[in-house]
């Protein structure tokens, strides 16, 4: 923590002593032994450092409501900075300091009000405003109009804010054509993956303009940023059969000595995760009603392209999820059908997303598949990967044709159509092993057929 500039108080025993008569009568705003935030109890002085008056007074002023400086601030609470005049003072709360910087913590503001500088410190804080450029407008309108019929929006508005704040610290811009723009925006960023955002932003934008004015042509895409992604794509890592039971013995005996349910909570997550080859997200918002105990089924609702779907589930994976329930009942947790399945004592009762994804790579990790750090290694999305292909090596070795079970599996996993399964098919050498075999047994006797017809 960063030391706090006045230990000695001098600022504050400088700023009391100019203080008048009427400030120094309001005992409310004269707290000097600790912070006092109004209508609390005082912190001891230990827990937040103080703020003096004279440090923050550049700060406060031009916030004033009536557009003049204070006479002189008092001490900043934890919620508030008081601003003092002769017979009244007005409280700017420090969330008003948040939104005017446009950063999403008030820890970053007391730091800066903190510092020897907080002038200087407030104007280093201070980000571009969202969509605040000259292009913001109609960008906002689009991200607005999208969600509007029904589309999630969620990446797109990303990457028009990234432009927005390009143009927003490079003013130079504002005057220029978008082509212009987009041409230095590609040429700002020296990253990989960078020329295939910046198409994929002027497809967007082509969008919007189309939207404003149909006159203009279509935009004719640029397919090459997106084939040198392509080619540095990490392949999935297939774990096989044992990779899987060794990780689920590491789960069941998951560190945790304060909560009693996590290490089954972990256990049936990654059970689920391969098993059902769900994503992170469809296991955290799984709820206690979208389990069918007597119906051997699960209830995956509104995920990717909202579609809701019923899974059913091995016999052996249904008498976990019921031990599992049991142990869950036992442990506390509410029995409410819409409360979480993966229940939890802490917030609001449920693991998030994030959270599953951090507890699912800590086993993959503790089993030795994953260094310790980085982002190297196999991920926690290869066990959908993996459950595609182990599912299909399956069939060969039952003598299925997988060829027909495809839609079937499409279905199970959540897929529009067949296309998107197949890129979930990742060939290993078992894999290519028994469809040679399978092409030896079906498809060489018809050549060799065809070679007898010509004949």
């Amino acid at each position: 923590m960063t030391p706090w500039p006045d230990p000695e108080r001098l600022l504050i025993a400088r700023y009391l002593a100019d203080l008048g008569p009427a400030q120094q009568e309001q005992p409310h705003l004269l707290q000097t032994g600790a912070l006092q935030l109004p209508g609390r109890r005082r912190a001891p002085h230990r827990t937040r450092p103080r703020c003096a008056g004279s440090l923050v007074a550049g700060v406060v002023r031009p916030l004033d409501s009536d557009g003049r400086c204070s006479t002189a601030p008092a001490l900043s609470t934890g919620s508030s900075i008081t601003l003092c005049k002769p017979g009244r003072s007005t409280a700017i709360p420090v969330v008003v300091l948040r939104k005017e910087c446009n950063v999403k913590q008030c820890m970053p503001v007391w730091r800066a009000l903190a510092s020897r500088d907080p002038e200087q410190a407030l104007a280093e804080l201070h980000q571009p405003k969202p969509f605040g450029s000259v292009l913001g407008a109609i960008m906002a309108e689009h991200v607005t109009l999208m969600r509007n019929r029904g589309y999630k929006y969620t990446t797109q508005p990303v990457w028009l804010l990234r432009f927005d704040r390009f143009l927003q610290l490079n003013p130079a811009l504002q005057d220029e054509p978008i082509g212009v723009m987009l041409e230095h925006w590609a040429a700002a960023k020296a990253t990989r993956n960078h020329p295939a955002e910046c198409e994929k932003l002027k497809r967007v934008l082509a969008k919007i303009l189309r939207h404003r004015d149909p006159s203009i042509p279509p935009r004719r895409p640029d397919p090459r940023p997106g084939k040198e992604v392509a080619k540095q794509w990490r392949k999935p890592h297939i774990y096989t059969p044992a990779d899987v039971q060794h990780m689920l013995d590491i789960a069941r005996s998951y560190p945790s000595p304060r909560a009693s349910l996590r290490p089954l909570s972990v256990y049936t997550m990654l059970l689920l995760a391969y098993c059902a080859g769900l994503r992170r997200s469809e296991v955290a918002r799984l709820d206690l009603g979208d389990v069918d105990l007597q119906g051997g089924t699960i209830t995956i609702r509104q995920t990717k392209f909202y579609k809701t779907r019923i899974l059913p589930l091995p016999d052996t994976v249904m008498a976990e999820l019921r031990a599992y329930i049991d142990v869950r009942r036992r442990a506390g947790a509410p029995q409410d059908p819409r409360s979480g399945l993966f229940w939890h004592e802490q917030r609001s009762g449920r693991y998030t997303k994030q959270a599953v994804a951090w507890l699912l790579v800590d086993v993959i990790r503790r089993a030795g598949l994953k260094p310790p750090q980085g982002r190297t290694g196999p991920r926690l999305h290869d066990l959908r990967h993996s459950m595609v292909v182990n599912r299909i090596l399956e069939w060969y070795r039952t003598g299925i044709n997988p060829q027909d079970r495809l839609p079937f599996l499409a279905t199970y996993l959540g897929h529009r159509d067949i296309n998107s399964t197949l890129v979930y098919i990742t060939v290993t050498q078992d894999l290519l092993h028994y469809a040679n075999e399978r092409f030896r047994m079906v498809g060489a006797p018809c050549l060799s057929m065809e070679r007898e017809v010509q004949t």
